[in-house]
């Protein structure tokens, strides 16, 4: 295939990349945090399960309407300091502050109370973690506008990323230690202090440093006007079906449903089959070898995976990386059969690396993707560029599928038998759990290398696009 070499001009800068990279750290710890956390709504502060699972599902819905309308809002901007910049300074500091105050719950409140200001919060929570976050991935998109250094951009932003996925599984572990907090209560509490200072001080980093494209030249924005609310629903709901008739972009929302929430309803599966079937129900001899699974696979995804995928993608092309890294997952899914033995632990570190290159691969790619896909809708529909709009869709479609994965994955443990209350498993319970475990996410994946077979935005085409948006902004 073709290789053009990235002009000086287009090369983003390490420091914009360090604080772009910080940014997408702080997307992946407040969820992750926030994950683990709903776990002791249950155990801490006396929460209903069923309570509990409303709070974790109807923010869900309000969030999945909130993020169109910021990326809308934010590819329309008119300021001085860019479209992104000043509602990632803001809702990185809202994200942060509401973080912490969203779990200083009181347990000697009523449930009913604690229910209520739960999802409250949670709801102005969201709002906050929107205005950050859907301006952020809509800003990566637009840093770069060559094929390569977007890969390069997206791979190193996600190397920051994945820290947070080696800290977030010690959670459960530190909170529950009594060496450190008295009660579990006590440790949410100051435990989200911690993870809210962390969030909002690397959360403004991307607002001060990094750069988009320059907004001056930016045509066709709408105005953002209370009085011009219909008018800007109606070119919100114009925009997103433009994008729905985009092919290459409805290629990457479909292999990123199938590959993520393929992982995604299977993910808790490790867990349960670590304890139950290589520890047999005992908690105390399992210790935190759950944990170190999440954290070693972290760490692969880090410093193997992803830096092997970007130089695939900057070799063979994005596509061909995808197919190869996405057909190597199923190869380390497929290894877990083997390494998740009773007689040697440690094997179950075996398939990690490869496990590791589906999502690893996934994200990295598909973010740079999405940006050479911002170009082809540039070329086809015209100003306003819809980089917020595009990833507040994409983020949709993914947050969607998570919940969709939860539930099947519930149902999962259900279908094959699995009692929450039994220290010690069925045997035919425990062998159809790890069939599950192996063969749904092997399935979703290899659909997904069908659904990838011929997309069709390779390195040549996207020159090919640049070169004609150039022409037509008469930029030299």
């Amino acid at each position: 295939m073709a290789h053009y070499k990235t002009a000086a001009k287009d090369v983003v800068p390490i420091g914009q990349k360090m604080a772009f990279g910080a940014g997408n750290l702080v997307n992946n710890l407040l969820p992750g945090a926030l994950g683990i956390f709903m776990f002791f709504l249950v155990t801490a502060f006396g929460m209903d399960p069923f309570l509990a699972g409303l709070l974790g599902g109807l923010p869900r819905i309000f969030d999945a309407i909130t993020d169109p309308i910021m990326g809308y809002i934010s590819d329309n901007t008119k300021s001085r300091y860019g479209r992104r910049r000043p509602y990632i300074f803001a809702g990185a500091i809202l994200s942060g502050v509401l973080f912490a105050v969203l779990w200083q719950l009181d347990p000697e409140r009523t449930q009913m109370y604690n229910f209520w200001y739960f999802l409250i919060l949670s709801l102005v929570y969201l709002i906050g973690n929107t205005i950050f976050s859907t301006p952020l991935i809509g800003l990566g998109y637009e840093m770069t506008s060559d094929y390569s250094e977007r890969t390069r951009l997206m791979g190193f932003s996600q190397v920051v990323g994945q820290i947070a996925w080696m800290i977030v599984p010690w959670f459960w572990v530190l909170i529950a230690d009594p060496d450190l907090f008295e009660t579990q209560v006590i440790g949410v509490r100051q435990l989200s202090i911690f993870v809210g200072a962390i969030c909002l001080s690397l959360g403004i980093l991307p607002a001060i440093f990094c750069k988009g494209i320059d907004p001056g030249k930016m045509e066709n924005r709408a105005k953002i006007t209370f009085s011009s609310l219909f008018t800007n629903l109606k070119d919100l709901l114009k925009g997103i079906a433009q994008i729905s008739k985009n092919k290459p972009f409805m290629k990457l929302c479909g292999a990123t449903f199938l590959v993520f929430n393929g992982f995604q309803m299977v993910a808790s599966f490790s867990y349960f089959i670590i304890v139950f079937y290589m520890f047999n129900g005992d908690y105390g001899i399992t210790g935190t070898w759950p944990a170190w699974f999440s954290t070693i696979s972290a760490m692969a995804t880090a410093f193997l995976v992803i830096p092997v995928i970007t130089a695939m993608a900057t070799r063979w092309g994005k596509r061909r990386a995808f197919i190869i890294s996405t057909a190597i997952s199923i190869v380390g899914y497929a290894l877990k059969w083997w390494g998740f033995n009773p007689g040697n632990p440690w094997l179950i570190f075996m398939p990690v690396p490869l496990m590791s290159f589906g999502i690893g691969g996934l994200f990295t790619l598909m973010m740079s993707m999405t940006a050479d896909v911002c170009d082809l809708d540039e070329l086809k529909n015209g100003m306003p560029r819809k980089e917020g709009t595009f990833g507040a869709i994409y983020w949709w479609m993914v947050k969607l599928g998570q919940a969709i994965a939860l539930v099947l994955g519930g149902l999962v443990l259900k279908l094959v038998g699995f009692d929450q209350n039994a220290a010690i498993q069925a045997a035919d319970t425990m062998t159809n759990l790890r069939i599950a475990d192996i063969s749904i996410p092997v399935i979703t994946a290899a659909i997904a290398i069908w659904v990838m077979w011929k997309y069709s935005l390779d390195e040549e085409r996207v020159h090919e696009i640049k070169v004609e948006l150039v022409k037509r902004r008469g930029e030299l």
